[in-house]
């Protein structure tokens, strides 16, 4: 027993180096492809800080004073965001980050005159109502094409080949097998009806992110400069931190925190990550291990209301129905994903021996709420505001000047004027990737309208599972994972619930539990090996390998694979048609089950498990997480008997060490 407790201090005092740690900027870079932008200085510098803001002030302008009509809002918005994208991504990776690429600064010049001949010409395109002159194709087209290649730069090949593989289908409809055949869409046609209506790149997705979107985006780059971040942390430390596997656990609860309010998994794996990954290791984590658990708790922000990625937002526009509903559905599966994350890592400390850290070493929770808690009033302000039924965009203008008002109550947050120009800029830089996602998205969009295409998929999706609610699940489940492997938050929910979610909508499936499936296994695809953006960050950080750190935090994360099918089947998961009794009772059963689910993930309780008892706990949890009396009643006395059994185990916990 000596010998093991020399070997944790060892582990907690010696932390290993490892050459393969990469940097937060290189993480980033190399796997957020909206963060590999250029960093100008001098003239170049100013000119792009100058549209930034520019862009803010058009946005808040907006917000306050209201909204134009639908096309010139958007199109403003665009001709902003392309401009932006232009002179901050270059074109090939080779190029230089630092200097200005004379072909960019043409893009950005003809990508914002064609955004704005909308606006200029509004009138005579109103009145001409789809009757369009040559040379309005002609800038459809230029600007269709600077659309995805802006796409391309910002976000990657994923979403640029979803959407070319669209307009082919379009365009070669009349040549495609059997239920995917359509009549066809001309050249002109297409290109028209996805420039020049509010069906294609002009449409929802862009709508919403030229008004809902960037103020949320704004008002997280305002809390993000006031230390917020840095709160949540220390703030996870001193809840956390003592406990066994202290680290971990503040990864998850930091992560949980922050992703309230962020878009991106690989951010947040970097943002958080940075100071929990080296504390996991030090602690005697497994490098594969540590990385996983941030890749697996920054994913699930991404389900975490009030923003979820943003895609909260295209969700009540898509739906039809009010954002306040959207967010409290998502409200117990994202308890239940975050439950699960934190077993699996109590377990795997407990597995392994692993300590907290000593308490003296943690900020002190009464100090801590003193000087920096009202950094945290905006965001419950904002949610108090949504709940009582205030619009999206009048809770962000709020939320924005309650963040400068509180970070000025006491001298130590206090921001300088500067820093809220920085803000608008932050905000105007941040809202690139979201912007052009959307953007693109139309494009997909525009083609489901013109083709039908999205019925007919969900109608294959049934054919190839005969029409069984289960099997069509499954099928609609690999689809969402593969249609969401590197896609941003906003694009994936847009891609799979076009594509993916019809076949559950034609089994009478909910729509709201519908769409939430698709989001759902889109998300997860951060932490799905092979493409598994958020664990490859994670591993990047810790030194790990990246597949064995995707299949731990695929194991993490293990109830979002679950979760979903059971609010498809039972849809009072999602507060929907169901008491609150209900709701409560079928809360508590679930995180039970999730608990039974964990230990056999792990394969530890209080003892190591044996293969036979792992699947006892495993299915015992499942059904508990299935609201329903009998299934309730079964899970609770498989879960019973499981516990008993493991009890007589013999055997301890292993010494930490990488496979």
């Amino acid at each position: 027993m000596a010998e093991n407790e020399e070997k944790k201090v060892v582990a907690q005092t010696e932390p290993e180096v490892d050459e393969k740690v990469m940097s937060a900027d290189e993480v980033l870079k190399k796997y957020d492809k909206e963060s590999d932008k250029r960093t100008l200085t001098g003239t170049w510098n100013h000119i792009i800080n100058v549209i930034c803001i520019a862009f803010a002030l058009f946005q808040l302008y907006t917000a306050i004073f209201g909204v134009l009509d639908a096309a010139l809002q958007r199109a403003i918005h665009l001709a902003f965001g392309l401009s932006l994208i232009y002179l901050l991504y270059p074109a090939r990776a080779k190029w230089s980050r630092t200097s200005m690429h004379p072909l960019d600064l043409a893009f950005a010049i003809v990508s914002a005159a064609c955004c704005m001949y909308i606006v200029v010409e509004y009138d005579q395109l109103v009145l001409r109502a789809g009757l369009n002159t040559d040379f309005d194709m002609y800038i459809a087209l230029i600007g269709t094409i600077l659309v995805i290649e802006a796409a391309r730069r910002t976000v990657g090949w994923p979403m640029v080949l979803v959407a070319l593989v669209f307009i082919l289908y379009a365009l070669f409809g009349p040549y495609m097998p059997g239920l995917l055949a359509h009549r066809g869409v001309g050249f002109g046609e297409l290109v028209g009806h996805l420039y020049y209506t509010t069906e294609g790149i002009f449409g929802t997705p862009l709508g919403v992110s030229s008004t809902f979107i960037y103020l949320f985006i704004l008002f997280g780059a305002y809390l993000e400069s006031t230390g917020l971040g840095k709160f949540f942390i220390d703030l996870a430390n001193s809840v956390a931190g003592w406990a066994s596997g202290g680290p971990a656990k503040v990864a998850v609860l930091s992560s949980g925190l922050m992703g309230t309010v962020s878009g991106s998994s690989v951010a947040n794996v970097v943002g958080t990550g940075s100071f929990t990954i080296p504390m996991m290791k030090k602690l005697g984590y497994r490098k594969d291990f540590a990385g996983a658990v941030e890749a697996a708790a920054s994913t699930g922000g991404q389900l975490m209301p009030p923003v979820m990625g943003a895609a909260a937002f295209l969700m009540a526009e898509f739906i039809g129905i009010p954002y306040i509903q959207v967010v409290k559905a998502a409200v117990i599966p994202a308890i239940l994903y975050y439950a699960g994350v934190w077993l699996g890592v109590h377990y795997e400390a407990q597995k392994y021996g692993l300590k907290g850290l000593p308490r003296e070493q943690l900020p002190k929770l009464g100090k801590l709420f003193t000087e920096k808690f009202h950094l945290a009033i905006p965001l419950v302000v904002i949610v108090y505001l949504l709940v009582t039924g205030y619009t999206p965009m009048r809770a962000a203008l709020w939320a924005i000047f309650l963040t400068l008002v509180c970070c000025c109550l006491r001298k130590s947050t206090r921001i300088k004027p500067r820093d809220v120009v920085d803000g608008l800029i932050n905000g105007s830089k941040g809202v690139l990737g979201v912007l052009i996602a959307c953007a693109t998205a139309g494009i997909i969009i525009g083609v489901v309208t013109k083709t039908g295409v999205g019925l007919k998929l969900g109608t294959a999706l049934l054919d190839l599972a005969g029409g069984n609610l289960l099997f069509t699940m499954f099928f609609t489940m690999i689809t969402s994972l593969i249609l969401g492997m590197g896609v941003p938050t906003t694009a994936n929910y847009v891609i799979t619930s076009t594509i993916a979610a019809p076949a559950l909508l034609q089994l009478q499936v909910p729509v709201l539990a519908a769409h939430m499936f698709a989001f759902y296994f889109g998300i997860v695809a951060d932490v799905t090996p092979p493409v598994a953006l958020a664990a490859y960050a994670g591993a990047g950080i810790s030194g790990g390998n990246p597949m064995k750190t995707g299949v731990n935090a695929a194991k993490l994360a293990i109830a979002g694979f679950i979760v979903p099918y059971i609010f498809v089947m039972s849809p009072e998961l999602l507060m929907v048609n169901a008491t609150v009794g209900k709701v409560l009772m079928s809360m508590f059963t679930a995180i039970i089950g999730m608990w039974g689910v964990s230990v056999s993930m792990i394969g530890y309780c209080s003892n190591l498990l044996n293969p036979i008892q792992r699947i006892c706990f495993f299915i015992g949890g499942l059904l508990l997480i299935d609201p329903g009396t009998m299934t309730d009643i079964i899970g609770i006395v498989v879960l019973v008997l499981c516990y008993l059994w493991q009890r007589h185990n013999k055997k301890g916990h292993l010494e930490s060490h990488d496979d």
